[in-house]
C-alpha cells in the first residue's frame, strides 16, 4: 500500500502523532495533532522538535526539549519505550496536558533511525464532567432534597409536551402534591424539623413514583411528578400510592412521632393543554382535595 494510505489512516486518529528522524527533525504530523496544538501540518514539518515551538514541560515547569532531560531524545538513544504527563504550549500561547507515549522506529537493520511519539489531551475529563454536574445541580437540583427544581420541571413538561405534540397521543399525566398543615408542623417544631419532614415525604414520593416518572420539588411543601402512563385508572393508583404511603410514614424525634398527609391533585395531558394549563388544572384538582378535608386524591382527565 501507499505511504498515503497510510499517513491518511494517522489522520483519523483521535490521538496526536508525529515522527521524527534520528536528529529529532519532524517528519510527518498529523491532523489531530493539529487540532490539538493550533499548529498545521505546515508550521511543523521540517522544524526540530526542540525548536521552541510546543515547549514541552513538566509539573515543575521545567523546559525538557533540550537538553537530556527529553524524552524522546532518550528513546533515540536507549529505544525504550516511554510514557509520560507532560505540558505543551498551544499555538494561542496556553498550556496542555498531555500524556506522552514513545516509541523508537528501526530499520531492517534493527538500528533506530527516529521516533514515533503519540500525545493526547490529558485534561481531566472526570474532572470536567464533575464541575458540570455540580453546575446543573446548582441550577436545576432543589439542594434539600434532591430533586429537579421548579426550573427543572418546566423544561421536563415542555419537552413532554413537544414529544406529545409530535406523536400525536397523550401518554404521561401529573400529579399535583402538598404536604397538609404543613405550617403547623413548622410552628410547633420549628424550621429545621419542617425540612426534614420535607424531605421524608419527597423520598416516599419518589419511592412512590418509581421508574414509571419522576417527581421535582415544586416550592415549599409542594411537588409535582411527571408519570408515564395514559391511562386515568393507572394516574388515579399511582396518586393513592403516594397518598397512603405518605401517611404510613413516621418522623420519630426521640419518643414523638411526627406525621403528615398530603393532598393531591392528578389529571393525564391533553393534546389541546399547554404546559400552562396542564399544571393549573392539577393545581386547582389539589385545592379541590384541600377543600374536601385533605389527605385525598381528585383527579380528572379533561379540561370541560
Amino acid at each position: 500500500m501507499e505511504l498515503s494510505f497510510y499517513k491518511a489512516m494517522l489522520d483519523y486518529l483521535y490521538d496526536g502523532v508525529y515522527f521524527v528522524d534520528k536528529d529529532r527533525k519532524i517528519i510527518y504530523w498529523n491532523a489531530s495533532a493539529a487540532n490539538l496544538t493550533g499548529y498545521s501540518s505546515n508550521d511543523i514539518v521540517g522544524c526540530y522538535c526542540y525548536n521552541n515551538r510546543l515547549n514541552h514541560v513538566n509539573s515543575e515547569g521545567v523546559l525538557l526539549c533540550r537538553g537530556e532531560l527529553c524524552p524522546l531524545a532518550k528513546t533515540l538513544q536507549d529505544g525504550c519505550l516511554r510514557e509520560e504527563e507532560l505540558y505543551l504550549q498551544h499555538k494561542n500561547g496556553h498550556r496542555i496536558p498531555i500524556l506522552v507515549r514513545i516509541s523508537p522506529i528501526r530499520n531492517e537493520e534493527n538500528e533506530i533511525v527516529g521516533a514515533v511519539e503519540v500525545f493526547s489531551d490529558n485534561s481531566s475529563k472526570g474532572h470536567l464532567l464533575e464541575q458540570l454536574a455540580q453546575f446543573k445541580e446548582l441550577s436545576l437540583m432543589d439542594p434539600l432534597t434532591g430533586l429537579g427544581n421548579k426550573r427543572y420541571v418546566e423544561i421536563e413538561l415542555s419537552a413532554k409536551m413537544n414529544e406529545m405534540n409530535k406523536v400525536g397521543r397523550p401518554f404521561f399525566g401529573v400529579l399535583f402534591v402538598d404536604i397538609d398543615h404543613f405550617k403547623r408542623v413548622n410552628d410547633q417544631y420549628g424550621h429545621d424539623i419542617g425540612d426534614k419532614i420535607i424531605k421524608m415525604v419527597a423520598k416516599t414520593v419518589q419511592n412512590s413514583i418509581g421508574n414509571m416518572g419522576s417527581v421535582f420539588r415544586w416550592g415549599g411543601e409542594e411537588f409535582l411528578a411527571i408519570v408515564n402512563t395514559h391511562l386515568q385508572e393507572e394516574l388515579v393508583k399511582v396518586a393513592e400510592r403516594v397518598r397512603v404511603l405518605t401517611e404510613q410514614s413516621v418522623f420519630r424525634m426521640g419518643l414523638e412521632e411526627i406525621r403528615v398527609t398530603v393532598s393531591v391533585g392528578a389529571t393525564l395531558a391533553e393534546l389541546k393543554d399547554t404546559d400552562e394549563t396542564l399544571v393549573k388544572r392539577a393545581d386547582e384538582l389539589l385545592y379541590v382535595s384541600k377543600r374536601t378535608g385533605r389527605n385525598k386524591v381528585t383527579a380528572t382527565y379533561s379540561n370541560e
